[in-house]
């Protein structure tokens, strides 16, 4: 088999990491986050407009290894379009999947660094109102 496991790893997170999905500032971004892994170094900040209770554009910007990087462009694309309540009940396994690789647990910080800010950003938005009746 010519393609292994590890070159799908390298040019999945390569791939990523050189040509990032939205990576810089949005615009009239509706919230944004920021977080830093004490351990690595590693920073991201997370940027979203959000309207009608969906994701309509996310952005992040930072700096870190290839996969904190990789792994924030991934899911800048995964939840564009994507209900805010939908997001709010996504779990770090399902980040991980979207990664597309088994990450070793020192690396596992990393990859879900993007995640993390997200949650913490999506937790700390007030919800909306409930319709009046």
């Amino acid at each position: 088999m010519a393609d292994s496991l590890e070159d799908f790893y390298d040019d999945h997170i390569l791939d990523h990491f050189e040509c990032p999905y939205h990576k810089g500032h949005l615009e009239g971004a509706s919230c944004a986050h920021s977080e830093r892994n004490p351990i690595c170094g590693d920073q991201l900040t997370l940027e979203l407009k959000i309207a009608d209770g969906k994701v309509q554009e996310a952005f992040f910007d930072g700096k870190g290894c290839a996969i904190s990087q990789a792994a924030a462009s991934m899911l800048c694309q995964h939840v564009e379009g994507k209900p805010v309540d939908e997001l709010r009940q996504m779990a770090a396994k399902e980040m991980l999947d979207i990664i597309g690789h088994k990450l070793t647990p020192s690396r596992q910080k990393c990859g879900l660094l993007g995640f993390k800010v997200l949650k913490t950003m999506l937790y700390s938005l007030t919800p909306p109102s409930p319709p009046a009746s």
